[in-house]
């Protein structure tokens, strides 16, 4: 009776010490696991993130899919990509022509473990040179190219003979006709293309960096003719070719008074 009694206190015992511990627990530290992207071979067993038990996996899907081990976040951390700072901008691609300026960056540290991915690492903008290694381009820019006012402030000024007899102005336009690409750029450097709207009156500077050789005036801007002042004249959009359209010459002004959104260099 005595030995019975013993035994049963000993399984009761053993299946309360089961019931309040648990089922043996594992995970990625035990099995040594930390995989990147879906493997199905990167598996243990034991708690998973969402409190149940079974199957868990240590790879970065497990994140999305929600069946990581209890450990994976504390084992296999997730590291978000690094990237250095900008470069320098480059000069234009090529000289006497709309065309971009680029400037890079390098990955200093991949992501790992569902980990943030690493951000673009080329950026794009307009830009256009006025000279050559043969001196000061003779073809004017035509339709009128423009873009956003900001770019003044890094703009790459060239030498002017007599800059005391050449002062900037500003032309204002109304918008009649665009393109859907200007809607369509979404370019941290095209962005401002997104402003444009049918009806709008714009207004452009011409700056002294954008007069060709000999000239008082940015070329598309309409001085050039009488008759010029009052037609539909083209126009397009630097760093973006698909972002054009047609606008009417409203006057010259001295100085541009219209909202930043709507205020911009000729090129």
């Amino acid at each position: 009776m005595t030995v019975e009694r013993s035994s049963s206190v000993t399984l009761a015992c053993l299946g309360l010490s089961l019931f309040l511990v648990g089922p043996c627990q594992s995970g990625c530290r035990e099995t040594g696991l930390c995989c990147t992207g879906r493997d199905p071979s990167c598996i243990s067993k034991g708690w998973r993130s969402d409190g149940s038990y079974g199957p868990c996996y240590c790879d970065q899907a497990c994140v999305s899919t929600l069946d990581c081990c209890h450990d994976y976040e504390t084992v296999c951390p997730a590291l978000s990509c690094v990237v250095s700072e900008w470069t320098e901008w480059s000069g234009c691609a090529e000289p006497c022509r709309a065309t971009v300026r680029r400037r890079n960056r390098t990955i200093l540290q991949e992501p790992l473990n569902a980990g943030r991915p690493c951000p673009s690492l080329e950026e794009q903008a307009g830009c256009a040179e006025y000279w050559s290694q043969q001196g000061n381009c003779h073809n004017p820019l035509v339709p009128a190219l423009i873009i956003t006012g900001g770019y003044g402030n890094a703009r790459k000024k060239r030498d002017i003979p007599d800059s005391s007899d050449i002062i900037g102005y500003c032309v204002q336009f109304q918008l009649t006709s665009l393109t859907k690409g200007c809607q369509q750029s979404s370019g941290p450097h095209t962005q401002w293309m997104q402003h444009l709207r049918e009806g709008h009156h714009v207004c452009v500077e011409c700056q002294p960096p954008a007069l060709a050789a000999g000239q008082t005036h940015c070329a598309g801007d309409g001085e050039e003719k009488e008759e010029g002042r009052r037609q539909s004249l083209q126009w397009q959009a630097v760093g973006n070719p698909r972002c054009r359209g047609v606008w009417r010459r409203v006057g010259r002004l001295e100085a541009c008074s219209c909202p930043t959104a709507h205020s911009f260099l000729f090129i």
